[in-house]
């Protein structure tokens, strides 16, 4: 059996510090990802998607509410095209000065 040694073989290594990692930005809206990231298939996997992107939970709750699973599926990766509706560009521009782990209520969908 093996004995246990009180110190650290390896304290006399130089210590490498962790440099904090850079925020991924939010597929959506461009803003740096906060503490919390979710990883939303733009793609829906019901509709076979498998890519993930990082966003805001409250970037993907928008998304939800505002599209169907079909629209999802239709857009794909491109975002821009999910820009160009009227509820989603006024969003973003709302949530562009927020802080990156901001959160709020999110109205329900509208069909």
């Amino acid at each position: 059996m093996a004995r246990r040694s009180k110190h650290d073989p390896y304290d006399h290594l130089p210590q490498e510090e962790e440099a904090p990692a850079a925020p991924v930005p939010c597929w959506l809206c461009g803003r740096p990802t906060g503490k919390i990231i979710v990883w939303h298939h733009p793609v829906p996997m019901s509709r076979g998607g498998r890519d993930v992107v990082p966003m805001h939970p409250i970037c993907q709750q928008t998304l939800t509410a505002n599209f169907t699973n079909s629209e999802l599926q239709r857009h794909g990766m491109d975002v821009s095209g999910l820009l160009d509706n009227p509820n989603i560009r006024k969003f973003v521009d709302w949530v562009a000065k927020k802080d990156p782990d901001f959160t709020a209520a999110i109205t329900k969908k509208q069909r």
